[in-house]
């Protein structure tokens, strides 16, 4: 049996530094992604310049991460994952760790902290606790109004950053920079408007907001590198490669991209350092990422757990599948995008084959057909609205609602298999309810467009909710393969 990673077993390098003890960052939302991303830049930041930029890990309820992490001493560790062969690298840049749910008070506490200079959070989609339909935030539903009732102990991510803003501002902590690396559109703007707004539902002292305004920034960012959960035999091949075991190992594939809005109010990592892109054009960067790989995403993955496809390469491998997402790429969504100054699409787009053919990696298809309710918000919406408003129908945007629909809240008789049964979507009970009664696969796909889940405009056009019906239909009668080739020959 092999000793557990810590620095009293793991004598070899690390990626890029070590950090120094006093932390200089928090970060909300401690899971795969932020180790395999915004930490390793980090890291590589720190070793070309320096800078007090440990991080401060916080996990909203999980204990297994954080707990982990501080066991093995703050390290662990990345396997890299490509067709060219792998690499595993060990990082070192977390130096504390909390709970927010078990340690709402210390949290706050810490952000309001003046060592803390940047706050990153990987929160979701449903972090940010907004409506739907409005897009505002949701501060008459229960979790947004549970903490304006209590804020001293608020359990949602927005509330205990706008609280701790407030002590940060009562406590002369200095100014602040929010940091989302969520995959939203516009994420920082999102984040500034959602904590603006919750500021403004609760009681504030004399001078905070003209405080908040000019001391608290929240710039817009880009997200990029595909990052699987951790498997068995992600631990047994790091194992193997390192000769220790890491409890909390990070599969990842080898590309990896960040661009970021240079909107700091107290200084930054040298994160150019680590090849992150800073920008003045982040909102079309996140576009491309948002629709071309995420929304491309999402429809791989809904075919696939119709399909019978594990995982994204197997699905992407699929005639079928590839013909939809091109359609999808090259007609929907690319004249969608103003796109960044030099961006070459095609280049972009052949990469992007690259990836989801990465049969190394192996990403779940389950995965990434998950919280699709909160998903295909971002993904769908406007360039749906867009061919719809120009008299044209978005086949493969509505083939893409339809296989959503038929994977986690299928008419009644229909069994998508079990790929589609293991995707995790928050929203089941409520797609449950709102379909009771529904007599038709049309009435059962009414309910659910016009129940909440997408804005008026498109959850009230007959047009668009008619033909995703159809291609539901299409899927529960003869099949995904079926329907694609309908959405492919309209």
């Amino acid at each position: 049996m092999t000793q557990a990673l810590s620095k009293a077993t793991y004598d070899g390098a690390v990626l890029g530094v070590s950090a120094p003890p006093t932390p200089g960052m928090l970060h909300l939302g401690i899971g795969n992604f932020h180790r395999a991303h915004a930490a390793v830049y980090t890291a590589k930041a720190m070793a070309a310049q320096g800078g007090d930029w440990g991080i401060v890990a916080v996990a909203n309820r999980s204990r297994r991460v954080v707990d982990s992490l501080a066991g093995q001493g703050f390290l662990y560790s990345i396997l890299e994952l490509s067709s060219a062969g792998e690499r595993v690298d060990v990082m070192d840049v977390h130096r504390e760790t909390l709970v927010a749910s078990e340690q709402t008070a210390e949290l706050m506490a810490r952000i309001a902290s003046p060592e803390i200079k940047i706050v990153t959070m990987t929160i979701s989609e449903n972090g940010y606790c907004r409506n739907a339909v409005t897009g505002d935030l949701d501060v008459d539903g229960d979790l947004v109004s549970a903490d304006l009732a209590n804020p001293a102990a608020p359990r949602t991510s927005i509330g205990q950053l706008a609280e701790a803003l407030i002590r940060r501002y009562q406590g002369d902590g200095g100014p602040l920079t929010i940091l989302s690396c969520d995959n939203l559109v516009s994420a920082g703007h999102t984040a500034q408007k959602m904590v603006t707004q919750y500021l403004q539902a609760t009681a504030t002292p004399d001078g905070f907001h003209d405080w908040f305004e000019a001391s608290v920034t929240f710039p817009n960012a880009m997200v990029d590198r595909i990052v699987p959960g951790t498997t068995d035999a992600t631990r047994a091949r790091v194992r193997e490669l390192l000769g220790v075991t890491d409890a909390i190992p990070v599969p990842a594939e080898r590309f990896s991209m960040w661009v970021i809005e240079d909107k700091f109010a107290a200084g930054r990592p040298a994160w150019e350092e680590g090849g992150a892109i800073f920008s003045d054009e982040v909102e079309a960067y996140e576009l491309v990422k948002l629709r071309l790989l995420n929304g491309s995403h999402s429809l791989i993955a809904y075919l696939g757990g119709l399909s019978g496809a594990d995982t994204i390469p197997a699905s992407f491998g699929q005639d079928f599948v590839r013909e939809c997402v091109t359609e999808l790429l090259n007609v929907e969504y690319l004249p969608s995008i103003d796109l960044p100054s030099g961006f070459d699409p095609q280049a972009y787009i052949a990469q992007l084959f690259d990836r989801w053919s990465n049969h190394a990696l192996g990403d779940a298809t389950a995965r990434v057909g998950s919280d699709g309710s909160l998903k295909l918000l971002q993904r769908v919406p406007d360039p749906a609205l867009r061919l719809l408003n120009l008299g044209e129908m978005p086949q493969q945007l509505a083939l893409m609602v339809a296989g959503w629909i038929a994977c986690v809240a299928p008419p009644e008789g229909f069994d998508p298999g079990p790929i589609a049964a293991a995707m995790i979507e928050p929203a089941k009970e409520k797609l449950a309810a709102v379909t009771t009664g529904a007599g038709s696969v049309r009435a059962h796909v009414e309910k659910i467009m016009r129940g909440g889940f997408f804005p008026e405009a498109l959850a009230t056009h007959d047009e668009f909710v008619g033909r995703v019906a159809e291609l539901v239909e299409i899927i529960t009668t003869h099949g995904v393969r079926d329907a694609a080739r309908t959405a492919l020959d309209a």
